[in-house]
């Protein structure tokens, strides 16, 4: 017993402490949620040319970061084309981002797009939660319908 104990203990030890390879996924991007690649991320041009044909899809996108929760983390803002913003969040609530300092990096994002309306509260929630002040916040009064993103995984640019 004392032996598989040791055994145990040891291989515990061995897997803790193992150095996991960098690879320049890892080198270049910081990554949340599950492990993906920046391979084969489109650009936002070719999501939005691919949009045209539904309401939703599964895709790898890859774009500019706007903004992020400054309270926990827990969404961000990327860019599209056309300089408006598709808020991101995060599976299961399972992840988050740095809360500041994203604005202006670069992102790959996997996960689902779709198409969807924010009622007035949230899209004020998401106003205090970024730091808008409260003319700006009470001045938010129409529903916004959008396209909205929930990440599987995401990679930053360091």
């Amino acid at each position: 017993m004392k032996q598989f104990l040791t055994l145990l203990l040891g291989a515990f030890a061995f897997t803790a402490f193992a150095q996991v390879p960098e690879t320049k996924a890892t080198a270049e991007y910081a990554s949340y949620g599950d492990a993906i690649t920046p391979d084969g991320a489109i650009s936002v041009a070719e999501f939005e040319k691919a949009a045209t044909t539904g309401d939703s899809m599964s895709v790898k996108l890859r774009t500019e970061i706007q903004a992020s929760c400054a309270k926990k983390g827990c969404w961000m803002d990327v860019k599209l084309a056309d300089g408006s913003s598709m808020k991101v969040r995060f599976r299961d609530y399972a992840f988050f981002v740095p809360k500041q300092g994203l604005e202006g990096k670069e992102a790959v994002i996997q996960g689902r797009a779709k198409k969807e309306v924010t009622e007035v509260a949230l899209l004020r929630h998401y106003a205090e939660d970024a730091g808008k002040s409260k003319e700006e916040i009470a001045a938010i009064t129409e529903p916004r319908t959008s396209w909205t993103f929930e990440a599987d995984g995401v990679l930053i640019r360091k």
